[in-house]
């Protein structure tokens, strides 16, 4: 039953971002809930992140793409593939009974919705879910998803701002990274 439960909210998630190619999620962080259990806590975590992802990543041109700070240093692009990467180790530890199947290469802004839809996959999990994940479900000890992944893409969606800014494209100042809403 699980298994389907799990199905059935990726493919919602997947037929939503079909529908619209301008509705991708995290536009703005959904309504928070007014109960705290773990699992609302952590897909909140995966809210924030999906939120700050989706505002670094929006507006990116080419040369902030290819900007890199130094000859050791990571492109934008690179640290935003990285992102990528990070979000299906957690999709992965979350949904672990629907692995990630994606094997073609990906266009630049495909990734960035599938970054997305991981993103809003697991958040959904987690807050349907009414037990708590046991730290047995995943490969991946559930602590560690949080100081892992969870942290870095964090992290990483930080220096894509400060990358962008250095190449000449700020970050928005109509998003509210505190409310998670963006002022018109």
């Amino acid at each position: 039953m699980k298994n389907v439960i799990l199905g059935l909210i990726f493919l919602n998630a997947i037929l939503t971002m079909a529908q619209t190619d301008e509705k991708l999620p995290y536009h703005e962080i959904p309504e928070y809930s007014e109960a705290y259990t773990a699992n609302l806590v952590v897909a909140r975590m995966v809210d924030g992140l999906g939120f700050r992802y989706y505002w670094a990543r929006e507006g990116l041109r080419d040369e902030d793409l290819n900007y890199k700070p130094s000859e050791t240093g990571r492109a934008t692009s690179e640290t935003i593939e990285h992102i990528y990467g990070l979000t299906k180790v957690i999709r992965n530890s979350i949904l672990s009974d629907d692995k990630d199947t994606i094997k073609q290469e990906l266009s630049f802004e495909d990734k960035r919705k599938q970054t997305l839809v991981n993103l809003k996959a697991v958040s959904d999990v987690l807050r349907n879910n009414e037990t708590p994940f046991q730290l047995e479900t995943s490969e991946i000890p559930f602590w560690n998803l949080i100081s892992g992944p969870i942290s870095d893409a964090l992290w990483h969606c930080g220096q894509v701002v400060l990358l962008r800014r250095a190449s000449g494209n700020p970050f928005s100042s109509k998003v509210n990274l505190f409310t998670g809403k963006v002022r018109q």
